[in-house]
């Protein structure tokens, strides 16, 4: 029972989240970062490009470790380390670049661009929130 909040960005810069549950997510299981799916799955037409994602505690995923283990790791720069100095290196936890179970949101690039009605259901959503 796999759950998986999805955020699906597109070429002009627009993005969409959605939820999806049960058997609608299990066809990102086993994928690695960079893969590439159907689009479907969105209601879309086109490919799906997995960029990264973190798991239910908000551990993000790195595309330079291997499987889907949390691990701790060196780091220097890149994804999860903000505010390194230069020659600074630090050990932080990481959850490797393949989707399992554990993962929790999952960014996507859509090869083509959002329909408008898709980018603006979110939108109205937080307006009506904070009336």
């Amino acid at each position: 029972m796999t759950n998986f909040k999805l955020t699906v960005s597109d070429i002009k810069g627009k993005s969409v989240t959605k939820e999806l549950k049960d058997n609608d997510g299990n066809q990102f299981l086993g994928l690695q970062i960079g893969n590439e799916t159907d689009a479907a799955v969105v209601g879309l037409k086109g490919k799906l490009k997995v960029t990264g994602g973190s798991d239910k505690s908000g551990v993000p995923m790195r595309s330079d470790v291997h499987g889907a283990a949390r691990k701790r790791v060196l780091l220097t720069k890149g994804v999860g380390l903000q505010d390194a100095e230069i020659g600074q290196r630090v050990r932080k936890l990481m959850r490797g670049n393949t989707i399992s179970e554990e993962i929790y949101q999952l960014n996507c690039k859509y090869d083509g661009e959002l329909p408008a009605e898709a980018a603006e259901e979110p939108a109205e959503k937080t307006e009506e929130k904070k009336e």
